[in-house]
């Protein structure tokens, strides 16, 4: 499967932090918790230039994404995916929209003068999704 089911859509459309999974220069894998929106295509990824997850996604364009439904860890979704495109053009306006769904606020709050942002557009490969029906029990029994 290479597209998000809509029955797990809104895991890339609420404000759940993800994880995102890159590729070093040494092909150990790098893992960060960030932001991320779905156009119903792509997963748009936002950085900062020069960041890490930067210079891996620039250089070894492929990307793991996880979210994990906060109300109930037995339910996700994993894209695995490649870059298909990387641009300044929009970037500034993409991580004020990010930061009106995360934060609550008009924009981007951590603007810094000389930052260049940088918005990636991955492309999924392959997703997995889980869904389990495993009980749930009660602690306080």
């Amino acid at each position: 499967m290479n597209t998000v089911p809509d029955h797990y859509r809104d895991l890339l459309d609420r404000p759940i932090v993800v994880s995102l999974a890159t590729l070093m220069g040494d092909g150990t894998p790098q893992v960060q918790p960030v932001w991320c929106s779905y156009d119903g295509t792509h997963i748009l990824v936002n950085t900062e230039k020069g960041r890490q997850k930067y210079r891996n996604l620039a250089r070894r364009r492929v990307a793991t994404l996880l979210a994990v439904d906060p109300d109930d860890d037995n339910r996700w979704v994993e894209v695995r995916g490649s870059v298909v495109d990387e641009t300044e053009a929009g970037a500034d306006e993409h991580i004020d929209e990010l930061a009106r769904l995360y934060l609550g606020v008009d924009g981007y709050p951590y603007h810094q003068p000389g930052d260049v942002r940088v918005l990636f557009r991955i492309a999924p490969r392959r997703v997995t999704t889980l869904e389990s029906s495993m009980p749930q029990f009660d602690a306080s029994a």
